[in-house]
C-alpha cells in the first residue's frame, strides 16, 4: 500500500464513528456471529429516523446481544439479567419524548424477563424491544433456552430438546404489541427496515432477528460456521406479511415463517394513560 493510500484511509471516517464508543473496541462476538451486523443496522435505522440522538436511549439485559448497549453511543443502561424492559419503561414515562429501544436476547428476555415482557406488552409501554434469537444460551456455554426447538442439540438437552418453545411474535401479539416483525440475520435490508418501523411506532413493537451463533447453537447442530446458518435461513425461510402468529411456531423440519404479523395505529400507550390520570388529577385537586 503506498503513503498515499494510507493518508487516504487515515483522513476518511468510518461510517459508524460517533455512533460507537471507541473505548469498548474491539468487541467480544465471536467469528460467524451476526450481532456485528444487527448493531449496524441498528445505527442505520436509528440514525434514518431522523430521532436527536440525545434523545435515543438503548437498555439491554445480560448475555451475548445484551453487549451491545455498551458498544452504543446514545445513553444506553447495561441492566442486571432479565430487567431491560423495566428499565426503559421507567425512562419512558419520565421522558416521554425519548425513543427507549431494547435489545437482548432470548434467554434474558423471555426466561427471567418473561413476565416483565408480558406486563409491557399488555400495557402497551411505549418501547421498542428486539429480540436476538439464537436458540440458546450462547455466552454461559450453549444451555437448552425458551426458543430451543424441539430436537435441537444442547449442552442441556444432548438427545434433543423435548420441550415446546415460544413462538415470540405470537407471544407479542397476544400480550397486546401494536407491531411485531420477524426476519432473518440474513436478511439486512428487512430488518433495517422493520426496526425503522418499530422505532416509530407508539407503543410496544417487537421485532424477532434469528442470529447466527456457530459456536454454540451451530457447533452442536450441524452448522458450525455463521455462513452455514444464514445458508439454513436462506433455505428455510418463507415470506408471509399475511401469517396467523399461532401458526409461525419454528420447528426443525418446518419452513421460518418471517414478516410483518401485526401493525397497530391510534392505540393508548401506558405513557398516554398516566399522562391523563395525571390531568384528572391535577382538575380534581384544583375544583
Amino acid at each position: 500500500m503506498t503513503e498515499d493510500q494510507n493518508e487516504l484511509l487515515e483522513s476518511e471516517a468510518h461510517p459508524l464513528d460517533g455512533f460507537l464508543r471507541e473505548g469498548r473496541i474491539p468487541h467480544i462476538f465471536c467469528p460467524g456471529c451476526s450481532l456485528g451486523s444487527i448493531t449496524n443496522v441498528l445505527i442505520e435505522a436509528i440514525n434514518e429516523s431522523g430521532i436527536d440522538p440525545k434523545k435515543v436511549a438503548v437498555v439491554s439485559g445480560i448475555g451475548c446481544t445484551g453487549r451491545i448497549a455498551g458498544y452504543l453511543n446514545y445513553d444506553s443502561f447495561h441492566t442486571t439479567h432479565g430487567r431491560p424492559i423495566p428499565f426503559a419503561i421507567g425512562l419512558s414515562v419520565t421522558d416521554p419524548e425519548r425513543k427507549v429501544i431494547v435489545i437482548s436476547g432470548d434467554g434474558d428476555l423471555f426466561a427471567i424477563g418473561g413476565n416483565h415482557f408480558i406486563q409491557a406488552a399488555r400495557r402497551n409501554a411505549d418501547i421498542t424491544v428486539v429480540c436476538v434469537n439464537n436458540f440458546n444460551y450462547g455466552m454461559t456455554g450453549g444451555q437448552a433456552g425458551p426458543t430451543t426447538y424441539v430436537g435441537q442439540f444442547q449442552t442441556t438437552s444432548p438427545y434433543g430438546s423435548l420441550e415446546e418453545p415460544f413462538n415470540l411474535p405470537n407471544l407479542a401479539a397476544t400480550c397486546g404489541a401494536v407491531y411485531v416483525a420477524r426476519y432473518t440475520a440474513l436478511d439486512v435490508r428487512r430488518v433495517k427496515e422493520a426496526f425503522s418501523e418499530a422505532i416509530a411506532k407508539s407503543g410496544f413493537s417487537f421485532v424477532e432477528v434469528l442470529g447466527s451463533c456457530p459456536t454454540t447453537y451451530g457447533r452442536r447442530n450441524q452448522l458450525a460456521e455463521g455462513k452455514k446458518i444464514l445458508e439454513f435461513f436462506a433455505e428455510k425461510t418463507v415470506l408471509n406479511h399475511d401469517a396467523d402468529t399461532r401458526d409461525i411456531r419454528i420447528d426443525k423440519d418446518s419452513p421460518i415463517i418471517v414478516g410483518k404479523f401485526v401493525d397497530i395505529e391510534d392505540k393508548p400507550t401506558l405513557t398516554d394513560n398516566l399522562l391523563a390520570l395525571q390531568r384528572v388529577s391535577q382538575a380534581k385537586k384544583g375544583r
